[in-house]
């Protein structure tokens, strides 16, 4: 999440408004109900999970065992398995 200044945003009525509640303080200011972005969708993470992933998957239909994926990837076998299982049933 980045920071934006308020001046450059917003009228300096809303700007004078708020300082009277919280001033010089970073405030958060929620999305819009609906407009909400899932789990690793802004900075990629859940990209680079999927294709890690598929990759998993692929090693070992390859042939690569569990154990040697658990180690490559620094997963342990149990996360190895689930993951395989996953990308099976897709």
């Amino acid at each position: 999440m980045g920071y934006i200044k308020a001046e450059s945003v917003l009228p300096e009525e809303i700007i004078s408004l708020v300082q009277e509640y919280i001033d010089g303080e970073c405030l958060y200011i929620p999305r819009k109900s609906g407009k909400e972005k899932a789990w690793g969708e802004r900075n990629g993470t859940r990209k680079a999970i999927k294709e890690r992933d598929e990759e998993i998957f692929h090693k070992y239909s390859k042939g690569v065992t569990v154990l040697e994926l658990a180690k490559t990837y620094y997963l342990s076998d149990k996360s190895i398995r689930r993951i395989i299982c996953k990308e099976k049933n897709l």
